[in-house]
């Protein structure tokens, strides 16, 4: 497997790059390459979904959502007793 790494330009100003910047920027690239969901890619970067969908964002990355995402997260929300 190759994965393909396109670390931010702010990245190489800074010296500090601990474990959490790594898993989260492996998180992003596994998601660009459509390799991982969303809920997975967030959970990877040990962020909230919004949050990592912000990174997403500020990166000008698209949010990948089909139907098997949506029925996921309408199951999680009857689980929850929200539907």
């Amino acid at each position: 497997m190759k994965i393909t790494l396109n670390l931010p330009d702010s990245l190489s100003q800074t010296e500090l790059f601990n474990q959490n910047d790594s898993l989260r920027e492996i998180a992003v690239a596994l998601f660009e390459q459509e390799r991982i969901s969303l809920s997975r890619a967030s959970k990877i970067a040990t962020m909230e979904i919004m949050e990592f969908q912000k990174l997403l964002a500020e990166r000008n990355i698209c949010v990948h959502y089909d139907v098997a995402e949506l029925e996921q997260d309408v199951q999680h929300l009857r689980d929850r007793g929200w539907l």
